[in-house]
């Protein structure tokens, strides 16, 4: 059994406003592919600068159009696991709860966490590369990637490519939420990427106590006032048999295991 803070414990009890950082780690029980393993065959010989950018975008669409149609099939087969079904637990408590997942695969959607900022976009989305405009459906001519139905412009993935900057409306919303906070939770990443890099320190800055949950040291260890290390999916789920709360979505999960 994971050991906890004692004094942790009573500061997320006693918390009213809290806000979540989550990343990889905390779909990595779930066998999600991060975005080197998704290159794997065909996919080995490709730089991801050719694949995961606007520029290789600009060159090859067709390329990275399929690319993500693989990475979107590899990811409809997870499932979400006990960590994602203790956060919906989690915020189903705290009166004040913000989720922010650096994660695409939707699996914080699926276990049904609800009041969250999908930072990167998620995988199972599409907008047009032209205005921006989410597409749900278009008219499948065999064309690849297809075309916007309201302006013909190609579509894409609704996801942060690397070298493109996040809404200013979504910024401003986390940081918000963070600068008004009591606890602070890195879960499942080293937030080294900006601007996630950011949030533990403007946490710290506004007086939040921060948490960091990583199986190694990261770089929000350096201010947190609290470090667990383990697997977010022992670590989620000892935190909320520890806060003695309900805990719905996750005693479903455990029982269908």
């Amino acid at each position: 059994m994971m050991m906890l803070d004692t004094e942790l414990i009573a500061a997320l009890g006693a918390a009213e406003r809290v806000v979540i950082l989550t990343g990889a780690g905390v779909s990595a029980e779930s066998g999600v592919p991060t975005v080197r393993e998704s290159q794997t065959g065909a996919w080995r010989e490709y730089d991801p600068k050719d694949l995961a950018t606007p520029q290789g975008f600009a060159r090859n669409s067709r390329l990275v159009w399929e690319w993500y149609a693989w990475r979107r099939q590899l990811m409809q087969k997870a499932r979400p696991n006990l960590a994602h079904y203790g956060l919906v637990d989690l915020e189903q408590h705290i009166p004040q709860f913000l989720l922010i997942t650096q994660n695409i695969d939707g699996l914080h959607w699926a276990a049904g966490s609800r009041d969250m900022i999908e930072l990167h976009g998620n995988i199972a989305r599409t907008r047009c590369a032209d205005d921006g405009i989410a597409v749900d459906s278009w008219e499948d001519t065999g064309e690849v990637p297809p075309r916007c139905p309201h302006c013909g412009g190609a579509l894409r993935p609704d996801v942060v490519w690397f070298g493109e900057g996040i809404a200013s409306q979504v910024l401003d919303q986390a940081a918000a939420a963070i600068q008004s906070c009591d606890l602070f939770i890195c879960l499942g990443t080293p937030a080294v990427v900006a601007p996630a890099a950011t949030f533990p320190l403007l946490a710290k800055r506004h007086g939040a106590k921060v948490v960091d949950i990583n199986p190694q040291p990261s770089a929000s260890s350096v201010v947190a006032d609290w470090t667990v290390r383990g697997r977010c999916v022992d670590a989620i789920p000892a935190l909320i048999r520890a806060l003695a709360i309900p805990a719905y979505a996750l005693q479903a999960a455990e029982d269908n295991l």
